[in-house]
This record gives C-alpha cells, structure tokens and sequence, in this order.
C-alpha cells in the first residue's frame, strides 16, 4: 500500500515508519538562506497567476527546537554522529547553518534506521551545504557506505556569472551497508555517430546490423587448437571450443571471408557478429549532463519551485531498488519521487510538512495514474479531524494559515499569500475571465462577516463570492447571501453570487459545492497522464 503523510517528517519516521522497512530514500531538504520558494498558479487566462502563495520556507534559525534537535543527536546512541555535530558546532556556532544541519543529523538517524541492509539514500543538494552534508552521512551511515557524489547538470550557465557559473546539484549516494546493496546497473544508449561508425554492418536478415568481432583466443589454449572448416586455428587457438563454434555457425552468427568469386578465403580468419540489439550501452557515470531541468514549457512543469524532472528520478529509482520495493521520499514537496515510484511499480511513502504539497500531490497522482490507490495520513477526513486542525490554529498561527490552505483545496481552489490578501483566502475561475473569491472561517460566524464578503467581491471586482465555514450559518447569514441575488451568463443556469458552504458539505462534495458557471480547472496545473507504467521516460523535457 502506498502512503502519503502530512506532518513532520521527523515525527512521521518516528510513529509510522518500521525499522529496516524502507528500499530506497531520495530526499531533497530545502536550504537556501532567507529564501521563500512560491507555488505558481494558471489565471483564467491560462497564464501564470500574479497571486502566488508562499509553499515553503527554508529559512533556518538556531531555535529552541535546533537546540533540541542537537541534543537529541548527542543522546541517539551514535557516538560518530555526535562527535562530528559538536565539532561543527565548535566552528560554525550558533547559526543558521548549523540550526539546518542539528535539524538535518537528528532526521539522517531515523532514516538510517528505517532503511533495509539491502537499502541505499541518495541526498540531493547544492553546494551551500553539500560539504557539511556528507560529514554527517559519514558519520551516520560510515565512510565505507559512500559511493558516490553525482554531478547533475541542472542549468545552462549563467552569463552574468561572477565567478565560475554555478550550473549543478550535488546527489549524494549512501548504502545501508558496505557490500550487498542493490544496484542494477544503469547504462545510457548508443549515440547515432557510434553506432554509424560501429554497426556498418547489416544482412537484411531482421536482426539488424551488426560489428565484426575477433574469435581468436587472448592467451594460448591447447584444446581449442583445431582446423574449423578448412580455416586453420590462429596462433593462441580459437576461443570458442567446437561445440560452441558449431552453435555459433548454426546460428548465423560467424562471419566467414570470402574471394571476390565467393569461395571462402582461408588465408583470413572467420569473425563473431555482435549485433547492436544485443549490446548494452555504455555504464553511466557519475556526471549527468543528459537530463535537462524543468524549462517553463516543459509538459511535467507544475509549477513547483523545486520540482526535478520525473527522469531524474526514475534513474535513482532504477538503478537502486527494484519493482514492488519501498521507496521513502521525506521532503516530497511536488511529488516527482511518487510519482516515478508509481511509474515504475514501487511502492512508496511520501511525507510533506505543507497542506498545499499534499493537496498538489494527490491531484498530481489522480491525474497521471487511472485508477491509483494510496492512503493520505494526517489532513483531516471528516468534520472532527477538520475542528482538530482548527484547534491547533487557534493555538499556532502556522497550522490556522494550514487549516485555510486544506480548506480552499477542498473546493479545488487558489489558495493565496498569508498576508495582503485582503480578506480572501483563495480563489476560483471559471469560464473566460470569471472570478469567485473564497474567504475561509473556522471560528464563531455571523451576519456582519456575510457583509464583509459582499464588500470585498465589490472592491476586487468579483463575480461570486464563497463563504466557506467550519459552523453551520444561522438564519441571518442567509438571508443576508441571498438578498446578493444571482450571476447570469449567456447559455448557464443563474447560481447565487453569495454562497455559504459549510466544512462539511465541502468534505461530502468536494468542488461541486459550490456552485460555478462553466468551471475551470485551474487550481494546479494538470499532470500528463502516464500511459505505460513500467517505462521509464525519455529524457527528452
């Protein structure tokens, strides 16, 4: 079963995830110093939304909880890891990078734990932090268990560079242990100029074309000293024996020279075709310049700010677990690791600390996957678990500002910015350039705040407005939503321009509680639908 947690990851590994449960583990921890990273949102135009909504935060700061974070490491029982933190700590202080890497050291710990001996972690970073990053690998994991620091091309360079363009991701590649891990080999196709330049050969047989190969045998072999068809045995011997040498020739597969009247020319030797078809590309490296980013035209793009191309992704995936493993993706942000996981029949958990990931994801996975299953975990999925997330808004402004985004997505709706919104919590379209706009309530309602609405769709020019609460409207509220009348447009049935919906209608209903002419689909961009599961996808974005 395939799994989708809201939450902190670290908690989530704690309570729901077993020892040596999980295959694989990609992971790409935000760090970029004082940067908020934006989800962008198509307009009912098609185009890019100017009301963008704040998806993350990667703004780290020695806290409280770093500090606790710290301590936790210190106490884990892994006396490396401890070691090499404190020594970090010694010279960078009490800062914010050493705030993401305390944060960082007590997270590596579960994963390390949850990982099967058979298991690998492939961390993908850039070079803010990448150098600290693998002190604390090798602490965690042991030096031994490093194979690889893979080079990603992520970007062309940068023409207003300073200094040297900084154009590529780091991805570092960890095992559970030294030997034994899985690995199947990657390798990459053969160029058109290779195989122009190897492959000249072809019979017209359906087997395709085909290189000539030596069957002459590399150290001396007594017994494969022997006359094969009047051609006779090269200097070493031959280094097929004769069975095999007969096998060979009753398939087709020796060539044997020829005078230009046709009869064989025994003074030259017979040579194994080695037909393309058969032929394995060459091992990948450890530099990959093959897979370009997400361009803003690309057909996967969802707009995510630090989505990864799903081909990126299927290559780790690939490589480094097998069909009907685990494959665990803690920071999961978009989703692109569920998503190549579900390609490629893994089975997979994903875990993100944002309501709007989750929201983005699960319709990223209906769209692309007929038919999928899995289980979301912690966003709420009736109206207890809605008043339960409210509860903790009224004690936490970041879960209130949560409680508004899993609110309006419940409408399949625009979620906009924390502030300066001017009371709209989010944003619906429909039609050519229609707009409803959606203000969100999880506390005691009345009358005024209908008013309120109908003032706020005035000023932002708004054709419906949609009032969407955790309590039941009384009496007055509705009377007051209708006395706003009704929207009519050309060939659609009249809807309310003031509409209540209750938390409740939304979780039974999802978007059809609200009442929309000609509705568009433009909360997220929509994922292509994937065709054929088990193919892994060109590399062509």
């Amino acid at each position: 079963m395939n799994h989708l947690y809201y939450g902190d990851n670290l908690s989530v590994l704690r309570e729901s995830i077993a020892d040596e449960s999980v295959d694989l583990i990609y992971l790409d921890p935000p760090f970029n110093s004082n940067a908020s990273y934006n989800v962008l949102f198509k307009g009912p135009s098609g185009s890019e939304s100017a009301a963008q909504i704040e998806a993350f935060d990667d703004t780290w700061h020695w806290t409280d909880a770093a500090e606790e974070a710290f301590d936790e490491v210190r106490r884990s029982g892994n006396a490396e890891a401890a070691t090499m933190l404190t020594a970090m700590r010694s010279f960078l202080g009490e800062n914010d990078m050493m705030a993401y890497l305390a944060m960082m050291a007590v997270r590596l710990l579960e994963l390390h734990r949850v990982l099967k001996p058979t298991g690998s972690l492939y961390l993908h970073c850039d070079p803010t932090a990448s150098h600290y990053l693998k002190i604390l690998l090798d602490a965690v994991f042991g030096a031994r268990c490093f194979k690889n620091e893979i080079d990603w091309k992520r970007t062309t360079t940068h023409s207003d560079s300073k200094t040297w363009s900084n154009n590529a991701d780091c991805i570092l590649f960890y095992t559970k242990r030294e030997k034994g891990f899985t690995w199947n080999t990657p390798r990459e196709p053969h160029s058109a100029d290779y195989i122009k330049s190897k492959y000249g050969n072809d019979d017209g047989d359906g087997r395709g074309p085909y290189q000539l190969d030596n069957m002459t045998s590399p150290s001396p072999r007594p017994n494969m000293m022997y006359d094969w068809k009047g051609f006779p045995f090269p200097e070493k011997g031959w280094r097929y024996q004769k069975e095999t040498m007969a096998q060979l020739d009753a398939e087709g597969r020796i060539w044997y020279p020829r005078t230009s009247d046709g009869e064989l020319d025994v003074s030259r030797r017979p040579r194994l075709k080695r037909y393309l078809a058969e032929m394995e590309g060459g091992v990948i490296g450890d530099i990959w310049t093959d897979i370009p980013p997400l361009n803003s035209q690309a057909k996967e793009r969802l707009g995510y700010p630090t989505q990864k191309p799903v081909a990126l992704l299927e290559r780790i995936l690939s490589a480094s677990s097998n069909p009907g493993d685990v494959v665990l993706d803690p920071f999961c942000g978009c989703g692109t690791t569920v998503h190549a996981a579900e390609k490629l029949g893994r089975q997979w958990i994903g875990i993100d600390v944002t309501h709007l990931a989750i929201g983005l994801i699960e319709k990223r996975l209906r769209d692309a996957f007929e038919g999928v299953t899995f289980t979301t975990h912690g966003v709420p999925q009736d109206l207890s678990g809605a008043r339960d997330l409210a509860r903790r808004g009224q004690e936490d402004p970041r879960y209130y500002y949560e409680f508004e985004k899993w609110a309006v997505a419940l409408l399949s709706g625009q979620p906009t910015k924390r502030s300066g919104d001017g009371g709209i919590d989010g944003n619906l379209y429909f039609g050519k350039t229609g707009r409803a706009i959606i203000e969100v309530k999880s506390g005691k309602v009345g009358t005024p705040q209908i008013a309120r609405l109908r003032g706020a769709m005035e000023r932002h020019r708004a054709e419906i407005g949609v009032f969407l609460t955790l309590d039941p409207p009384n009496k007055g509220m509705v009377a007051e939503a209708a006395a706003a009348g009704f929207h009519e447009e050309e060939g659609f049935t009249p809807v309310p321009r003031l509409q209540i919906v209750t938390i409740e209608e939304a979780l039974q209903l999802r978007d059809r509680a609200v009442r929309l002419p000609a509705r568009r689909d433009d909360a997220y961009k929509r994922a292509a639908r994937e065709e054929d599961r088990g193919a892994q996808g060109s590399l062509d974005i």
